[in-house]
């Protein structure tokens, strides 16, 4: 595996001082499309959704706590790892609260199998399950052609089969609800590596010179190919664990 060249402090400097150059045009840049997503059209929410909760039955209405956002992570079925380390970087969310917005876990799994593992993960945001609803499907994080069209973020069959995709299942991802009254509007929705800005370790991840470790990463030869895919349930990973034996760097 390598890593990256030595050089004098000059020399970092000088690089350090070019890569700030493209940092801040990407500040400016996610500062711009955070502007046009609050700028997105809307729409009415017109179906009744029901959810098991850990008070019973629950209604998307209910969902908002009585706050005027609402953030539902369309969590794959349990025991899902990717999820799960999003869901781990979940912050806590009085932040959240603050700012008049909710957030809650929404999956298809039965809610005893979902409330087991939230206990058994240590989380206590709020988890609901749709099992048994449209909502999975409305929002296209479930995908199975005979209960609704299939859309893939945003691409419908016709558009999947052109790029060579053939999927049906789970797909993670994360959809933003307004309130005003009873009136309910969906405003935004993202899908797989959409929620990445989402997730705190993969952020911290990418300042370091190992990256995510992934194998698509580039500089190429920094990671391992085998290594996509490398999360695991938090109390999964072996005590120390270091994944592949990477080596320390030359003295």
């Amino acid at each position: 595996m390598s890593y990256p060249p030595v050089v004098s402090r000059p020399d970092w400097l000088a690089a350090r001082k070019k890569l700030l150059v493209q940092e801040k045009q990407l500040t400016r840049a996610r500062d711009k499309v955070n502007s046009d997503r609050r700028r997105l059209p809307m729409v009415k929410v017109d179906k009744e959704y029901v959810f098991d909760g850990p008070n019973g039955k629950a209604t998307l209405l209910e969902l908002f706590e009585q706050r005027r956002q609402l953030i539902v992570y369309h969590m794959m079925l349990t025991h899902c790892p990717g999820c799960s380390l999003l869901i781990d970087n979940i912050g806590h969310l009085a932040h959240l609260h603050a700012r008049d917005t909710t957030l809650v876990v929404v999956s298809r799994s039965p809610f005893a199998e979902l409330d087991d593992f939230r206990r058994r993960m240590g989380w206590t945001m709020p988890f609901y399950s749709s099992h048994g609803s449209d909502f999975n499907y409305d929002f296209h994080t479930t995908v199975d052609s005979s209960v609704a069209p299939v859309e893939i973020n945003f691409a419908d069959e016709e558009e999947l089969r052109a790029a060579g995709i053939d999927y049906e299942g789970e797909v993670a991802g994360a959809s933003v609800f307004l309130r005003d009254g009873e009136d309910i509007f969906h405003t935004y929705s993202t899908y797989e590596r959409g929620t990445d800005l989402l997730n705190g370790t993969l952020v911290y991840l990418d300042l370091t010179p190992l990256g995510r470790q992934e194998d698509w990463e580039e500089p190429a030869g920094r990671s391992n190919a085998s290594a996509s895919g490398w999360w695991q349930l938090h109390d999964e990973y072996a005590p120390g664990d270091s994944a592949w034996g990477m080596p320390k760097p030359a003295s």
